[in-house]
């Protein structure tokens, strides 16, 4: 499994616009082979600052998400309502000892 997070400051003035289309995208996302997971956040302190944080069951599944029509389509919506550009990182799961999961740890 993998988690993407992405990134995103938008314009005080559009951000009811891009909580629209983020809805949408994960709306979406969740209809995409792989796709097992995601949550949106919106920060306390900062409301222009986002987070979207997505569970897959592996990184080709993520990177044909990535970079389908659909997803670019919608992503060039949102790009314009962004003060910089977006950042993506992919982070794997680590396994400690011979723990059977991620989410285990040795005993």
């Amino acid at each position: 499994m993998i988690r993407v997070i992405i990134e995103r400051h938008c314009h005080p003035e559009k951000i009811a616009e891009l909580e629209r289309l983020l809805i949408e995208l994960r709306a979406k996302a969740t209809r995409q082979p792989g796709y097992i997971s995601g949550e949106t956040l919106q920060s306390i302190d900062d409301p222009t600052h986002w987070l979207v944080i997505s569970t897959w069951t592996d990184i080709e599944q993520w990177k044909a998400w990535e970079a389908s029509p659909e997803r670019k389509e919608d992503s060039t919506k949102v790009a314009p309502l962004l003060t910089v550009p977006e950042k993506i990182s992919v982070f794997k799961f680590s396994r400690r000892g011979t723990a059977a999961s991620a989410h285990t740890v040795d005993r």
